[in-house]
């Protein structure tokens, strides 16, 4: 009898058992991030109609595409830096953070259709394999390395690829043509553009970006700079668009003492974050002078406002960007990524910097072209600051918020580069073109040159350099044979900064170009004149 009342119950159990764990396991479904629709709760109108416009479209139509725009158009109704960046975009952003990829170790550029190796990366694979500066590349594995209008992103491609990984490159080199195999292997992207004396006891330091690796670059140049005798520093941030938080608030702890608070973020979702001074710094007590100008952005605001807010360094240039929202990354299920905008960050007196974008990403994009159409980036009485937003630092100094920061010294733009003949030769690759091949055919006359204060004092261009440079010039429909003295003086200056980049790379530029920098003579007369 008890077996019989046992099948007949046994089903109804387990039954009542299944339904009460398919209930259980849709609970926790929907309270997984990401997993807040049951399966069978309808389709949402955007996938519908990408649906029927893939299943009843006139033409074949790439509905992936469709959808990315529709992506990017809802994240332009948030804010300006909420972002969607395809795989291919998402793999290089990753790369320029982690300061570092993985190629075959040269600078390039393409002269004539083809590309010729401009420099070649010391230890580099490259370098390892035998190529030297002067090769042309005819093929790089099976494909050719000839070809008129070559996009940059497909040079990339054929000189990137996986760690040890191995290509094969058809190259001539001296009217001979040679097979040279190449391991690829890890090639650094330096966030520190130059570190270097500027006088017995000024030290210069440049960071183009805020990577994963500038905190140990900066520490290295820093230590390196105090051997020589640094008592006082530059740190130039001029077109620093930022990139990771922590590698400027960890800089900032090397300048200022104690536990002073640096930067704090805090958003609707994201609860409010401190980022504080956790050691002794490294250059606590030296004066510091820190330059800025319109593209000094986000990251870079951070380590300039703290030092601002503590009456730590002399700000001198001019308005920086305005971006105070902080993005966080999210990688979907694509390869493709999503840099959504989580909170604000502000600094320590609790400025926000972010400028407004109140009229849309149209007018927020165009207001750095208004500076100079309002004259803001000529003339100090029209920078735009938003003084209703008012702070005061420790020393009675006021200090803004909103719109960026307002630097303490301003310096006007130099537009000595912007003449029109100077822009064309620009524009076309035509200096950059003729620096390279005027080097190659020169190049025992420059190693006479040992170092890039040598050279700043002594190259002048002599009269053969420049009738070299017109007669390249017009071969790229750049008339230069009628400009004024100003304009011949300005190229001519071009071209010695151009050629020390060759020689000395981005520190022979900067030790070259700085010595007729308007910022660093200001910075240099701040420094001096301080107590």
């Amino acid at each position: 009898m008890n077996n019989k009342k046992l099948q007949v119950w046994l089903p109804l159990l387990l039954s009542i058992m299944m339904i009460f764990g398919m209930l259980i396991g849709f609970k926790i479904k929907g309270n997984m991030p990401g997993n807040n629709i049951f399966y069978n709760e309808k389709q949402r109108p955007v996938q519908e109609v990408l649906n029927l416009i893939k299943d009843k479209y006139v033409d074949d139509i790439e509905t992936d595409s469709l959808a990315d725009s529709a992506i990017v158009y809802i994240l332009s109704k948030l804010d300006p830096h909420s972002l969607f960046m395809p795989a291919k975009e998402l793999q290089q952003v990753k790369e320029e953070l982690e300061g570092q990829f993985y190629g075959i170790g040269i600078e390039y550029g393409m002269i004539n259709d083809t590309i010729n190796v401009l420099n070649v990366i010391k230890d580099g694979p490259s370098e390892k394999a035998g190529l030297i500066m002067g090769d042309k590349f005819l093929k790089v594995g099976d494909s050719s390395a000839i070809l008129k209008g070559i996009k940059p992103d497909k040079i990339k491609q054929l000189f990137r690829g996986g760690n040890s990984s191995k290509v094969v490159v058809t190259i001539l080199r001296n009217n001979e043509i040679k097979q040279i195999t190449i391991v690829r292997g890890m090639i650094p992207i330096y966030s520190l553009d130059a570190a270097y004396m500027v006088s017995d006891s000024i030290g210069y330091i440049r960071l183009n970006k805020f990577s994963e690796v500038t905190y140990k670059e900066f520490m290295r140049a820093t230590e390196t700079l105090q051997k020589q005798g640094m008592k006082s520093m530059i740190l130039d941030l001029r077109d620093n668009g930022g990139g990771v938080l922590s590698e400027a608030t960890n800089i900032a702890d090397e300048f200022l003492d104690g536990d002073k608070l640096i930067t704090y973020t805090e958003g609707k979702h994201s609860p409010k974050k401190e980022y504080r001074c956790q050691k002794e710094g490294i250059f606590e007590k030296g004066k510091l002078a820190i330059l800025s100008n319109e593209g000094t952005a986000s990251a870079s605001e951070v380590l300039i406002g703290a030092l601002q807010d503590w009456d730590r360094a002399t700000i001198i240039g001019r308005r920086t960007f305005g971006k105070g929202l902080v993005q966080e990354q999210f990688e979907l299920s694509d390869g493709s990524g999503l840099r959504l905008t989580i909170a604000r960050y502000y600094t320590p007196l609790g400025r926000s910097i972010q400028k407004s974008y109140s009229k849309g990403v149209a007018a927020y994009e165009s207001e750095l072209l208004n500076r100079f159409h309002d004259g803001e980036v000529f003339y100090a009485d029209s920078t735009k600051s938003d003084t209703t937003k008012l702070f005061k630092t420790k020393s009675g100094k006021i200090v803004y918020g909103g719109g960026g920061i307002t630097p303490d010294v301003f310096v006007a733009l130099d537009t000595t580069a912007m003449d029109k003949e100077l822009s064309k030769i620009y524009q076309k690759g035509t200096i950059n073109n003729f620096i390279y091949k005027n080097y190659m055919s020169h190049q025992s006359n420059f190693a006479a040159y040992k170092t890039p204060l040598e050279f700043q004092k002594s190259f002048l261009g002599d009269g053969d350099t420049w009738n070299s440079f017109i007669e390249y010039a017009s071969k790229d429909s750049v008339n230069l044979s009628n400009i004024s003295q100003r304009e011949k003086t300005n190229i001519l200056n071009q071209i010695k900064i151009l050629t020390a980049r060759q020689i000395w790379h981005t520190e022979g530029l900067y030790e070259v170009s700085n010595a007729a920098d308007p910022l660093i003579k200001k910075a240099l007369e701040v420094l001096h004149s301080e107590k």
